[in-house]
């Protein structure tokens, strides 16, 4: 940033006007930020990958069906065999379902089961557009019915909208259970770091401005961009602002109480504070935000959400933290570090803390160090081969037992595995008795359940029900052989759906993702690492110490998953946004560490330049790294399976990062490498030593 344009910012009047104009700003977004779960979408459609077979085939269902309508089975059981009355109940029960005004066709059993213990009834809903938040007041309507009079009958509601009620409930408050999370984490660990009661309000309500902008934002795009925004993606808009926001601020107060010491004047201190600072942040900001820009490039359309949703979060809280924060710091005065106040002259304790420490120990023996330390970080990541990202099953998917994953077990007992979630076929009219006919005569699929072929416009459409559980590998197997035997029914044009199927196309979809945007993510941090350090072997070497850092975390978090949280899987697209996360905002810490490496290089050698780097920033950026581990580690908290696990991994990755990757690794083979690092720049010609010191007077330090 310029000296021009900091000294804009801190201004003796014009700070005022920033202030007001971010007071002015976020009065006019609140209201809007307010609005944004009103234009969330979950459905099924959001989240699917827009030319899968699956999304084509709910696309021409909508002709028999609206695309609204989703099944409930209301599932009765008792151990002892239903009695006269019971079965007189659940037959009550199905003519009260066939009244309700959200029916959408006719009310299916009830059907008892071979062994005379359970009962069935299938209830197509049309719960309107706002399916998913209608979901629960309905199904609890109608688990109140079932319940009446049960008389010691086992009663759960499963199907597909079951598993909706139960979605939604997990992810009712979220908003604000992780908001106020995440404040609390974010306060707690200020605290710690500035050792002031008064000095974390700052940063803190900045943060809050930038996540209420980013948020209106983002619903003004929704409402007239067609931008996709689910409770997943606003979930982790919260998270990332309020972690990487608090970090830009971590960094930049860091560097004003180092030019308060060098300053008696506090708005120039705060102008060179940014001119030295703001450049990296920038920088490290931009990263973050092209690396969530890349998700553009995703099949699956909340992984493509998600993209423009976390940049504009990260871009928003940019903007905030080098302004409004800055105005603030400027306004408020040297007392807002108090019991601690750093004055003109006084000693920079990070010259001789911790961090010096740590670096006097690498610098003996660098070589040994960076090896040392990547060979533990590849015996780490050796825990991947434990990484079973291949979906959730829906009993997977939540943390505990809610009822419709119970229901479904009981069906599973009872009645054949898929009912409730069948398999879905459309083809052209015309050949729809030989696509029926393929179609029942598949391995996995119950032949009876096939029933002849419905037709509308030149389109039929046809069910069977899975004999093996709806989200099982033998389920998923099925669907692919209905594929292969109706696809090759000539002119058919026969395509493949359902539940099943779309679990299925979002497994695939979520490998493609992976397998196309990872290059493409570590291409464009490697671009932008080259522009700014100006060089071509750190810009490699440190993409690929965050690589291994990366590999490292998952691996550990694999073994984790597995054998601490008994997790039974991992979401398909776990790897995917934890490589995101983590080497956009890995690459963030090597960013403030390299570029403070820099600017020492030309006054004290490369060498020396790298142990004062870790000494500046050590202590800030582990600082950082605690901070957005903890605000990730927030999403641990959500009865969610998926979240759970990319809060963990996250987490561990950050502090994995900033501790060991950065601190250690990085600044070994800064040593080692020596100039040779910023080749082919001129820098690479800057002598490894200039000075026989390990590190530099308080004084030299200064401007």
């Amino acid at each position: 940033m310029s000296r021009s344009v900091a000294g804009l910012i801190t201004g003796r009047r014009t700070k005022y006007l920033i202030i007001v104009f971010w007071l002015a700003v976020v009065a006019l977004a609140a209201p809007l930020a307010g609005k944004l779960t009103e234009v969330e979408d979950n459905e099924a459609q959001s989240w699917l990958p827009g030319s899968a077979e699956s999304t084509q085939v709910l696309d021409k269902q909508a002709a028999f069906a609206s695309p609204d309508t989703i099944p409930a089975v209301v599932v009765y059981a008792r151990s002892s065999g239903l009695t006269g009355a019971d079965r007189a109940k659940v037959a009550a029960d199905a003519q009260h379902f066939g009244q309700l005004t959200e029916l959408d066709g006719q009310v299916q059993g009830p059907a008892v089961s071979a062994d005379g213990q359970a009962a069935q009834i299938f209830v197509p809903l049309n719960l309107g557009p706002e399916g998913w938040d209608r979901a629960g007041t309905i199904v609890d309507s109608m688990r109140a019915t079932a319940d009446a009079g049960a008389n010691g009958m086992d009663v759960h509601i499963t199907g597909p909208a079951g598993n909706a009620a139960d979605s939604a409930a997990a992810f009712e408050g979220i908003d604000s259970t992780l908001l106020f999370a995440t404040i609390a984490v974010v306060v707690v660990i200020l605290l710690f770091t500035y050792r002031s009661p008064v000095l974390w309000l700052l940063p803190v309500i900045s943060a809050g401005v930038a996540l209420t902008c980013a948020q209106a934002v983002i619903y003004l795009l929704a409402k007239h961009a067609d931008l996709t925004v689910n409770a997943q993606s606003a979930g982790i808009l919260t998270v990332l602002v309020f972690g990487a926001g608090t970090d830009y601020a971590l960094l930049l107060v860091a560097r004003y109480r180092e030019e308060l010491r060098r300053h008696h004047d506090r708005h120039e201190a705060m102008a060179f504070a940014l001119h030295r600072a703001g450049p990296a942040i920038v920088a490290s900001a931009a990263t973050v935000a092209v690396g969530m820009i890349c998700l553009l490039f995703a099949e699956t359309n909340s992984t493509r959400g998600l993209g423009p949703v976390a940049a504009i979060g990260i871009v928003v809280g940019l903007a905030v933290m080098l302004t409004l924060l800055p105005a603030l710091l400027v306004t408020v005065g040297r007392w807002i570090f108090w019991p601690v106040r750093p004055k003109e002259g006084s000693p920079e304790p990070t010259t001789y803390g911790l961090w010096a420490k740590v670096g006097a120990r690498i610098a003996r023996r660098p070589r040994a160090t960076w090896i040392t330390t990547s060979i533990v970080l590849a015996i780490m990541a050796i825990g991947l081969v434990q990484l079973d990202a291949t979906g959730l099953s829906n009993k997977e998917s939540f943390r505990g037992n809610p009822d419709s994953i119970v229901g479904e077990e009981v069906l599973a007992r009872h009645f054949p595995a898929g009912v409730g979630t069948p398999v879905v076929v459309v083809s052209d009219a015309a050949q729809a008795a030989e696509v029926r006919t393929r179609f029942a005569a598949t391995e996995g699929i119950e032949p009876s359940s096939v029933r002849e072929p419905v037709v509308r416009g030149g389109i039929a459409y046809m069910e069977g029900t899975l004999t093996a559980p709806p989200d099982s590998p033998d389920a998923y197997d099925t669907v692919d052989r209905v594929r292969a035997g109706v696809h090759a029914v000539p002119g058919a044009n026969a395509q493949v759906g359902g539940q099943t199927a779309i679990n299925l196309d979002l497994q695939r979809a979520a490998r493609h993702d992976r397998n196309l945007i990872i290059p493409i993510v570590l291409l464009v941090v490697l671009v932008i690492l080259g522009v700014l350090l100006r060089a071509v072997v750190a810009p490699i070497v440190l993409v690929a110490t965050v690589v291994l850092s990366f590999a490292a975390a998952l691996g550990v978090s694999a073994l984790i998953f597995r054998h601490v949280f008994g997790f039974g899987g991992a979401d398909s697209s776990l790897p995917l946004f934890v490589f995101v996360f983590l080497v956009a905002l890995g690459i963030d810490y090597n960013i403030f560490l390299m570029t403070r490496v820099r600017e020492e290089v030309t006054r004290h050698g490369t060498k020396r330049a790298a142990l004062i780097g870790l000494a500046a920033t050590g202590g800030v950026i582990t600082s950082a790294g605690v901070v957005l581990a903890g605000t990730f580690a927030v999403l641990a908290t959500l009865p969610l399976t998926a979240f759970a696990e990319i809060g963990f991994a996250v987490a561990f990755g950050v502090l994995l990062d900033t501790i060991i990757v950065r601190a250690v690794l990085v600044t070994a083979l800064n040593l080692d490498i020596g100039r040779r690092m910023w080749l082919p720049s001129r820098l690479a010609k800057v002598p490894d030593e200039l000075s026989t010191k390990a590190l530099p007077e308080p004084a030299e330090a200064a401007h």
